[in-house]
């Protein structure tokens, strides 16, 4: 579950989520979720978010929103 916080927290920060232990796993499913990869699938879903949405904008923007959806 903590892979995405050791490799995402820019885009957390961006999206002014707070991590805490309440909400770790709210997070990390909001993660998978939005690429569509079954969830506790780290590697795969690290990677989707890496190459397909983290290098574009564009993308980037959409995911933070979805992530502010998810989370609050």
């Amino acid at each position: 579950m903590s892979c995405h916080f050791r490799h995402m927290n820019n885009i957390l920060d961006e999206a002014g989520i707070e991590v805490t232990h309440s909400n770790r796993k709210d997070i990390d499913q909001a993660f998978h979720q939005i690429v569509c990869i079954t969830y506790k699938d780290c590697p795969t879903n690290l990677k989707m978010l890496k190459q397909d949405l983290i290098g574009d904008a564009q993308k980037r923007r959409e995911l933070i929103q979805k992530l502010e959806h998810a989370v609050r």
